[in-house]
């Protein structure tokens, strides 16, 4: 079965970032790749593998993949989203890439994210190779030997310009919608 987001190029964006700074797909592109990360503050499986996250952004900037993170979470109805939280997160976890805020939404639709952790891995020309999982672990670490798939993915992306067959779908809990 294959993922209708596959291959096609990637819904560009201009959003606030926690920085301070306004952030375009365009700004944080990476020679070789991109991953755009859909998370939030407060789902347990973020918060398992925020850690992992950070290290492998940090891996896959030194093989020139760029990486942004973006919260379209309701904060109206989920507090612990609101950009004000955002700012502690990324600062408390040390981001090294921008975290920004889909306030209406619309980029979470346009790239019809549907969890949060949800990772999309675009090739050096901006078209999506890998929408998936970053790794096994879902709200507890995974097993010591397993793959890091989202870095494995990027790679090879970055390599090849071709995204990993058999690539499983992201797992946590639901983008918060108004």
């Amino acid at each position: 079965m294959s993922d209708e987001r596959l291959n096609r190029i990637a819904p560009d964006f201009t959003l606030p970032a926690t920085d301070g700074s306004t952030v375009s797909l365009e700004s944080v592109r990476g020679e070789k790749g991109t991953v755009v990360a859909f998370i939030c503050n407060h789902c347990p499986y973020v918060v398992s593998s925020v850690r992992r996250m950070v290290e492998d952004a940090k891996a896959l900037a030194g093989d020139g993949v760029g990486f942004v993170a973006i919260c379209a979470n309701d904060a109206q109805r989920y507090p612990a989203d609101s950009f004000e939280r955002m700012k502690v997160f990324a600062e408390t976890h040390g981001f090294t890439f921008p975290y920004l805020h889909d306030e209406d939404q619309s980029v979470a639709r346009a790239y019809q994210a549907a969890v949060t952790p949800d990772f999309f891995g675009l090739d050096a020309d901006g078209v999506i190779k890998y929408r998936g999982r970053m790794d096994a672990g879902q709200t507890s670490a995974p097993p010591p030997d397993a793959p890091r798939e989202l870095l494995l993915a990027m790679r090879q992306i970055a390599a090849s310009g071709e995204g990993p067959s058999g690539q499983k779908p992201p797992a946590g809990c639901s983008i918060k919608w108004r």
